[in-house]
Parts: C-alpha cells; sequence; structure tokens
C-alpha cells in the first residue's frame, strides 16, 4: 500500500512562510526547522516556534489546546 506524504500546511505571511500561532514569528524556511511544533487543534494544523514550543511543553505534552495556554 502507497502512502501520501502529506506537507505543512502553509498559513500566513502569503508568500508560503509558516507563521507562530501564538507569537506571529515566521520561520526562517519552509517547511520550518524540526526545533518548531506542529500541533492540530480544531482541524487545522498550526505551528508553534521554538520559544513557545519550549514556554508550554508541559501544556503541549498534555495535549492540550492553545487556547488553554
Amino acid at each position: 500500500m502507497e502512502q501520501q506524504t502529506h506537507h505543512p500546511a502553509q498559513q500566513g505571511a502569503g508568500d508560503g512562510a509558516v507563521v507562530c500561532a501564538r507569537c506571529g514569528d515566521v520561520a526562517p524556511e519552509t517547511p520550518p526547522p524540526v526545533t518548531w511544533t506542529c500541533s492540530v487543534e480544531n482541524g487545522s494544523r498550526v505551528y508553534f516556534c521554538e520559544d513557545c514550543a519550549r514556554d508550554n511543553i508541559r501544556a503541549i505534552e498534555g495535549r492540550l489546546d492553545s487556547s488553554w495556554w
């Protein structure tokens, strides 16, 4: 069985850049660096930069939606 490769959802900056859903920081490259975190919330894929992910790692690991942090 052949599986499709899913590419990151492109959000925000209009030029295909990925934007942090928490602080608005723009990823320096596409796809975003491996230090960025991806989450699916309410059926949509959202990304968090390294700083936001580090600040909220317990909530992320607890699978809380970002609205709770």
